[in-house]
């Protein structure tokens, strides 16, 4: 069995504040999820326009995703991540007082800010991530990751609570704000300075970040990955129309309370959390190819219960199939594409993917609540099952070129452990 390097204090308050605003963040955003049906509500639009305004999230998102790795470059990921943890804050009480107010431009302008915080965090902490495990020679994304599915679980439970009790939205999404303010000084007291900066440092211009729009679009021209970009569109549009439209498909298309739709959308992050930190060892096993096509099948089953029964108490258990199949697609198929030739190659194939992803998971499943307006929001949902079912079916493209090495297993495992 590997021998883990030992941590010192410095070190283990920097992996520790990586974690704690990786949970946060989780927190927040699951808060907001939890209650779109009472912000839906009080802003008394029709399901279109709640598309609409859920459209600041996706904009905002894909911002901050752009320009978040030329900053770190540039700046380091401290900065960055104090930048991110104050927009998510500023977006959260926009949000909170737009809900209060009933004022749809507040909500939208507010998702807008969390949305940019969200992804200017997003790339900082993947690189300091990359940075710590670089320092402790084990395992701390796929952790890291997991604190952030962890923090949906915390936050939907905290949502259906406050929407069991009638508490009003504006105050809980505020006190969110507050809880993720405390966390985002902490972690950035701990992230040691110029992380980023350093590694994103190269004389050609083809550092960190994909080595420029040039290198971006050739690596598409790549058959390979071409199949895994469209495999990595179908699993995020999954498990971002579960983020977007759970609580609401639950209340409108199968007519449960606002509390219900909170609590299926909780199972839907309670079976992401567990398929995320228990799918290492079925890759192992199996490789990535089998796990991911039995994945997108598992997931499609789930999403044709939801969309197909007549029963509400069906329809959430389903949701449980749903996150589990979801879960893996989109770290396994980025892995996947990063297996090119040469690091700079890699960087870049896993950055166009990565983009491919992210506009999947944010831009695309608010485009369904348009789709609803005229087929409903079950029905609008057949569109995640196609996606599903065509992915299946190319996963081939996952296969591996080459074998992991076999001494880095037990070092996941432990790390989990």
């Amino acid at each position: 069995m590997k021998v883990m390097p030992a941590m010192d204090a410095r070190t283990r308050r920097w992996r520790a504040a990586l974690f704690l605003f990786m949970l946060a963040t989780g927190v927040s955003m699951a808060s907001w999820v939890a209650r779109t049906p009472a912000v839906r509500d009080a802003l008394d639009v029709s399901t279109g326009s709640m598309g609409l305004v859920l459209f600041g999230l996706s904009i905002g998102s894909m911002a901050g995703v752009l320009v978040s790795g030329g900053l770190v470059r540039k700046h380091g990921g401290r900065p960055v991540i104090a930048a991110g943890a104050g927009l998510l804050v500023a977006g959260l009480l926009v949000i909170a007082g737009g809900a209060a107010l009933e004022v749809s431009g507040g909500v939208f302008g507010g998702l807008a800010l969390f949305g940019a915080g969200m992804g200017l965090a997003e790339v900082a902490f993947n690189i300091e991530g990359a940075a710590a495990e670089r320092t402790l020679g084990r395992p701390v994304l796929p952790v890291l990751h997991g604190c952030f599915s962890l923090g949906t679980v915390v936050g939907a439970l905290l949502g259906m609570g406050l929407t069991a009790v009638r508490f009003p939205v504006g105050w809980h999404l505020a006190a969110v704000a507050a809880a993720v303010a405390a966390a985002g000084v902490w972690t950035v007291r701990a992230v040691p300075a110029g992380t980023g900066r350093e590694d994103g440092e190269s004389g050609d211009g083809e550092g960190a970040g994909g080595g420029g729009l040039r290198a971006q679009l050739a690596v598409w021209s790549d058959r390979r990955l071409v199949l895994i970009g469209l495999i990595v569109l179908a699993m995020a549009f999954a498990e971002g129309s579960a983020n977007d439209w759970l609580p609401l498909l639950m209340v409108d298309g199968h007519g449960t309370s606002a509390t219900a739709g909170s609590l299926t959308f909780m199972l839907f992050a309670v079976a992401m959390t567990t398929g995320r930190f228990a799918g290492g060892p079925l890759l192992v096993r199996y490789g990535p190819a089998a796990v991911v096509r039995a994945s997108a099948l598992v997931a499609a089953v789930g999403v044709a219960l939801v969309v197909f029964s007549s029963s509400a108490l069906l329809a959430g258990a389903a949701v449980v199939l749903w996150g589990l199949g979801a879960s893996l697609g989109f770290p396994v198929t980025v892995s996947a594409a990063g297996e090119g030739e040469g690091v700079r190659d890699a960087s870049a194939r896993v950055a166009a993917v990565s983009t491919a992803g992210y506009a999947a998971f944010l831009v695309g499943p608010p485009s369904l609540g348009f789709l609803a307006d005229h087929v409903g929001l079950r029905a609008a949902m057949i569109v995640v099952l196609v996606l599903l079912g065509g992915a299946a079916l190319i996963t081939g493209a996952l296969r591996r070129r080459t074998a992991p090495p076999v001494a880095e297993v037990p070092s996941l495992q432990s790390d989990l452990v």
